[in-house]
């Protein structure tokens, strides 16, 4: 009976879990969203820890078990109300780790406690296996993403790399198959295999640059999910597996929209990756900056009938979000339109930039993504630009030079006029210069994003 109740249960935790995905589609209900599929995790470790058996045994050190989730949701919850919104993708790539870990380490218990009687190549080995690679790669290459975004590990630019790449992978391949030969379960050579996957994690991310962090975080969000899901068929947890399967998809399916925002295959991100490196292509001046004075600025914002803001990490970094919301109003209130024009691959995670704003309680339909905004473009009359800088690159349109050249940029150049808040004409994170900053129509306003705002909200106040 307790078998057939638990299974009610999972598939209840299932349902919560699709409905509370579908919910994180948009800001008005993502709230409710998480606290739904939060329920249904709940509601499925209480049912697994009192109605789970095994051989008619139940779960034992349920005190241990309590002390561990307690010490886990309280961590996770400090972290969660620290972290600034800057830190939020290495949060997230930290926490992604964790879910990889605990595929992996699932595998190692469970391989000494295959039964040999049947022989190694089964579906159940064959299931470990995978776990402990994907759980090890997704680990180990999150904890590098966390240093990149970080800033405490520097890229590794050499092509070698990833021929050495090529060479562990089909390397963990041929292990596992010879692995599973073998007549039983060998510790010596599974935690072997669980070292080179660990290493093959650190080496799958080091060359990547750090303008592709963000597809790099989604893919390796997708192999935690299928890690999570192989677990899920090892254990026969219909929850565990509704989850891990929604993670893995979830995930893979934003990697490929965020690699076709950048017209760029998964293979060129790993393989030919830039950012970080030395810069190619539009690294001489093209011209001479012009700078605009705040004054000159709210006059151009103030008599505009349609104005964009385009956000980028500049304006997460100076916390800006909220005086960027006050600006947007004080605008509306004298006559003229304000939408927020995002790019995909704005900021260090998928999302960066909806999550900024929507933290500043910016509406949700005032949010035009990238290929909605570019035909609008032309009846723009001021674009202004808050700490964005590869993805308003004239480069990757004009430039076949540029490594960034072919990726789909929101159009600024369109509009009227431009202006360009920065604190320095330093390089976006593609490590490249930005030819928008020498065009005739662009204006450089320089300072903090936050500061710069509030002069600029005080301008348009008394205009």
């Amino acid at each position: 009976m307790d078998v057939h109740i638990l299974e009610i249960i999972y598939v209840a935790a299932s349902i919560l879990f699709i409905l509370g995905l579908k919910m994180l589609s948009h800001p008005d209900t993502a709230r409710k969203g998480n606290l739904w599929a939060a329920v249904g995790m709940v509601m499925a470790i209480i049912a697994t820890i009192v109605l789970h058996k095994k051989d008619g045994q139940s779960i034992q050190n349920i005190p241990w078990i309590i002390a561990a989730i307690a010490v886990g949701t309280v961590l996770g919850w400090v972290m969660a109300k620290r972290v600034q919104m800057t830190a939020m993708p290495q949060m997230v790539s930290l926490f992604n780790g964790m879910g990889g870990a605990c595929a992996a380490v699932i595998s190692l218990i469970e391989f000494p406690h295959i039964d040999p009687a049947g022989g190694m190549m089964t579906g159940e080995v064959l299931t470990i296996m995978l776990g402990l690679m994907i759980g090890s790669v997704s680990f180990s290459g999150s904890m590098i993403a966390f240093g990149k975004l970080d800033g405490r590990i520097n890229d590794i630019r050499s092509k070698a790399l990833s021929v050495i790449n090529i060479i562990l992978l089909f390397g963990l391949v041929g292990m596992g198959a010879f692995i599973m030969m073998q007549d039983q379960p060998n510790t010596v050579l599974m935690y072997s295999f669980f070292g080179a996957a660990l290493l093959y994690g650190i080496l799958f991310v080091m060359p990547i640059g750090g303008a592709d962090m963000p597809v790099v975080i989604s893919l390796l969000n997708s192999f935690t999910g299928v890690a999570a899901a192989c677990g899920g068929f090892l254990y026969g947890n219909q929850a565990m597996l509704t989850g891990g399967i929604l993670v893995g998809s979830a995930g893979t399916i934003l990697t490929i929209l965020m690699c076709q925002a950048m017209n760029r295959p998964l293979s060129n991100v790993i393989f030919g990756a830039f950012g970080g490196g030395p810069s190619g292509g539009g690294d001489s001046d093209v011209g001479t900056i012009k700078e605009i004075s705040i004054s000159d600025a709210a006059v151009l914002l103030s008599y505009s009938q349609k104005a964009a803001i385009i956000p980028g990490y500049g304006l997460a970094v100076a916390q800006a979000q909220h005086a960027c919301h006050e600006l947007e109003k004080l605008l509306e209130d004298k006559g003229v339109e304000v939408v927020y024009a995002i790019h995909p691959v704005a900021g260090r995670m998928p999302g960066h930039m909806n999550v900024l704003l929507a933290e500043a309680d910016v509406p949700y339909d005032k949010l035009k993504e990238m290929e909605d905004i570019n035909p609008e473009m032309c009846n723009v009359d001021v674009v202004v630009v808050i700490g964005a800088n590869d993805v308003v690159n004239p480069a990757a349109e004009d430039d076949p030079s540029s490594p960034i050249y072919g990726m789909p940029i929101i159009k600024v150049l369109d509009a009227k006029n431009v202006i360009v808040m920065k604190r320095s004409m330093g390089k976006g994170y593609a490590g490249i210069e930005n030819s928008l900053f020498f065009h005739e129509k662009n204006r450089m306003l320089f300072g903090d994003a936050k500061d710069s705002l509030g002069k600029l909200i005080s301008e348009v106040k008394n205009i």
